[in-house]
């Protein structure tokens, strides 16, 4: 018996928690307008947020919004710029030494004496720095009550075409678009096309 009620109390905890993660994803599928609050961290984290605003404004997610009244949920996090130099330095050496020595001596007033030395060494050093710049971002999404809906890290040591920072934010709108798609289609009834796609055979 006491079995049995540990069994069912423990099916009740699962599935509330199933229902509870289910009806966070329902909300962040919901979310339409969003604030971006101001990030904590260094004092590359302002530029950083702007970059994610443009990044996010873009897409077309949600439209962004300065009022945060009229926000359905806000974006919070920290986030860092850093450039600093990475020195890199190592040393090599060779050296070698050769001596050879002759004396005779016939009296005390007749010395003979010959003395050859020779030395060689060299050494090499290097020393390299080079300039580096890193980015990262921890962000995420609350609704109005304080329930995380969504969250994220990113960090980015510079892309191709695009500073470490501008490469953090555009990862963060990728992010964001790839998991709001998913859970605006859990949204959806089964089998039914997305919104803007076409079904199959289409």
């Amino acid at each position: 018996m006491i079995r049995l009620l540990f069994g069912l109390l423990i099916c009740l905890l699962t599935c509330r928690a199933g229902d509870d993660t289910s009806s966070l994803r329902a909300r962040f599928g919901n979310v339409k307008r969003l604030y971006i609050d101001k990030f904590g961290g260094g004092d590359g984290s302002s530029q950083l947020r702007d970059m994610v605003i443009a990044s996010l404004q873009k897409t077309g997610l949600f439209v962004v919004t300065e009022n945060p009244d009229k926000a359905d949920a806000v974006m919070r996090g920290s986030a860092e710029d850093l450039v600093f130099t990475d020195t890199f330095q190592s040393g090599e050496s060779v050296g070698g030494r050769s001596n050879l020595g002759v004396g005779r001596g016939a009296s005390t007033r007749t010395r003979d004496y010959l003395a050859l030395g020779a030395g060689v060494s060299d050494s090499e050093s290097t020393r390299i720095q080079e300039r580096k710049h890193e980015a990262s971002a921890s962000v995420r999404i609350v609704s109005r009550d304080g329930d995380v809906l969504w969250s994220t890290t990113q960090e980015s040591q510079g892309a191709k075409f695009r500073s470490a920072s501008a490469d953090v934010a555009e990862k963060i709108a990728h992010q964001l678009a790839l998991d709001l798609d998913k859970a605006r289609l859990g949204k959806a009834a089964p089998g039914a096309a997305a919104p803007g796609r076409e079904g199959p055979g289409k």
